[in-house]
């Protein structure tokens, strides 16, 4: 029986410098709601006919992320590469708003935050269609899913 989702995402930590505690905050809850909500459809039919559920491994390697998928028994399935040029703009652009709000946390009125989160919901919701385009015909996702994804490439770009 088909179940389309992750099961486990693991990020691979060679490639994360440093992150704050915010950073690493807002790592465990994409992975926590990832785990407890998502749609994860690889496009590409199995011979056996598997369609999940999955384990994801992230990870940047030379300009490129690679999502290693795997069955729930640890199987190799299949690694798609995606080019992240078209993501370096909006990572930038996150990392710019995320320090803002996090300083506008501990140091401005509601209605600043909110404003900032505003910003900061609208830079990551562009992200993850963005995603979501760069994923379609490979694997199915929904936009939360794509999101929460997002979080995690980030946090792989994080440098020191």
């Amino acid at each position: 029986m088909a179940d389309p989702r992750i099961i486990d995402i693991e990020l691979d930590e060679r490639t994360i410098l440093w992150r704050s505690a915010d950073i690493e905050q807002e790592r465990r809850i994409a992975i926590f709601d990832l785990i407890e909500d998502n749609q994860f459809a690889p496009q590409r039919a199995h011979p056996d006919g598997y369609a999940g559920p999955y384990k994801v491994r992230l990870s940047v390697e030379e300009g490129r992320l690679a999502l290693a998928i795997r069955r729930a028994d640890d199987t190799p399935l299949e690694t798609l590469v995606l080019g992240l040029a078209r993501f370096r703009r909006p990572i930038r652009d996150y990392f710019a708003i995320c320090d803002s709000y996090y300083q506008a946390i501990r140091q401005s009125t509601p209605q600043q935050i909110e404003t900032v989160d505003m910003a900061r919901r609208a830079i990551h919701n562009e992200a993850a269609e963005l995603l979501r385009e760069r994923l379609d015909g490979k694997v199915a996702i929904d936009f939360d899913t794509a999101r929460r994804l997002f979080t995690l490439i980030c946090v792989l770009h994080i440098k020191a």
